[in-house]
């Protein structure tokens, strides 16, 4: 099987799956996914800025492109300590 299993042993004799090891694996897979999801959405929010789809952006779209990342990028960063801040205390709990 080729894909997202093809890089994990299958554990049988003499196969041992290193646990650590698989977990930076899904760590990476999921800091792409995030990073992809990012860009998705700061592309729908700030397509808004262009006025006239062409070659070449005039001065104030790219300065509303800018504007635009940087709000969408300083949001998400507060969202992202926020839950991560909240996941601590959850696993600090049990």
């Amino acid at each position: 099987m080729e894909g997202f299993g093809s890089d994990f042993s299958a554990g049988g004799p003499g196969n041992k799956v290193d646990p650590g090891t698989i977990m930076e694996q899904v760590k990476v897979q999921i800091a792409v996914a995030n990073a992809q999801e990012l860009l998705q959405k700061m592309t729908d929010k700030c397509f808004k800025c262009i006025a006239k789809p062409g070659g070449t952006l005039d001065k104030s779209e790219q300065k509303c492109i800018a504007m635009c990342m940087d709000r969408y990028m300083d949001a998400w960063n507060i969202v992202s300590r926020t839950y991560n801040t909240r996941l601590q205390r959850e696993r600090a709990r049990m």
